[in-house]
């Protein structure tokens, strides 16, 4: 053997440990020495949504965010506006499509139009109903709107309330920051038989939404919904989810109708904590204590928990 080889074969064993342990080439191994191997961290997966105004605008770019309020104030600082300003947001359509509403989940290919702030209005109602064919709904960070008017009722007989518009006060008193469901309440309690005024704001619209300019071309032919979404969280991070099954997605969607049903409210996300509440009980009687657990200050009456409970079972034993 040739004088040397020998140490040229250890120099090159050593010289590759260094490699896999993450050490430059040619250093000296100095410091602490461990018999673990070290390999390049994997960089976080980053998620970058594309944003328009809804009633127009250049195309931009947000991310980084866990709730709706940390996305409000992305999509703010892309465009230049207060946060305040934007009543809510839809997927894919900047149209005031209520079926396209962001909640707490995005596609991670959904491309987001925010709604904002346009003509104010005051409108005076006659109550000559109970019932005044009404569903709302909010954005979780103060602002309720209309979601649905139902045809022939008290409200679609005024033609000036329409689907997407801010419910900011009743009667006078500023509501600002209540939930849906206690806007709903308040709406019901009105008496029969008087006038009441509603203060609302409609969302800005665009002169001409089709056709948009021509990044907006561009975007909208690019939108598919992915099978990944990604969870927003009051509290803590977003995660990245799988899309429900058919079957979960079907009965939270009738959940959602009993919600809107019995109590003149649509919320997808509260449907789904409804179901999550139920999906592993074996009884109606150990998803009522859930239920009351879970979501009791909204005092569900028994027949809504009956109708519910039949949705899970049937979504449970695939006959939905």
């Amino acid at each position: 053997m040739p004088l040397g080889l020998r140490g040229k074969k250890k120099a090159s064993s050593k010289e590759t440990a260094r490699l896999v342990e993450g050490e430059p080439a040619g250093s000296d191994g100095g410091g602490a020495g461990t018999n673990s191997l070290r390999y390049p961290p994997i960089p976080p997966r980053r998620l970058v949504f594309h944003t328009q105004l809804a009633h127009g605008s250049a195309t931009g770019r947000v991310e980084d965010f866990s709730s709706n309020r940390e996305l409000y104030d992305k999509i703010a600082d892309v465009f230049a506006i207060a946060p305040s300003e934007i009543l809510y947001c839809t997927l894919n359509t900047p149209r005031i499509d209520m079926e396209k509403l962001l909640g707490a989940q995005i596609g991670l290919e959904d491309f987001i139009f925010a709604h904002v702030k346009g003509i104010e209005k005051e409108v005076n109602v006659y109550k000559s109903e109970d019932s005044l064919g009404l569903t709302i709904t909010d954005n979780g960070l103060g602002y309720a709107f209309i979601k649905r008017i139902k045809d022939g009722s008290v409200i679609d007989s005024v033609k000036t309330i329409c689907v997407g518009d801010h419910i900011e006060c009743i009667n006078g008193e500023n509501i600002v920051g209540w939930r849906h469901y206690d806007v709903a309440r308040k709406l019901k309690s009105l008496k029969k038989d008087e006038f009441f005024t509603l203060k609302l704001i409609e969302p800005k619209k665009a002169f001409e939404i089709e056709p948009r300019s021509n990044a907006g071309k561009s975007s909208a032919g690019k939108l598919r919904t992915g099978r990944e979404t990604l969870r927003l969280r009051s509290k803590g991070a977003a995660t990245v989810e799988q899309v429900p099954c058919e079957a979960t997605r079907k009965a939270i969607e009738k959940i959602d109708d009993l919600l809107e049903s019995y109590m003149g409210i649509r919320d997808t996300d509260l449907a789904t904590t409804i179901f999550e509440a139920g999906k592993d009980k074996g009884n109606p009687d150990e998803f009522a204590e859930a239920l009351d657990e879970t979501l009791g200050d909204f005092a569900f009456p028994d027949e809504f928990v009956f109708d519910v409970w039949g949705t899970i079972s049937d979504a449970k034993q695939g006959r939905l």
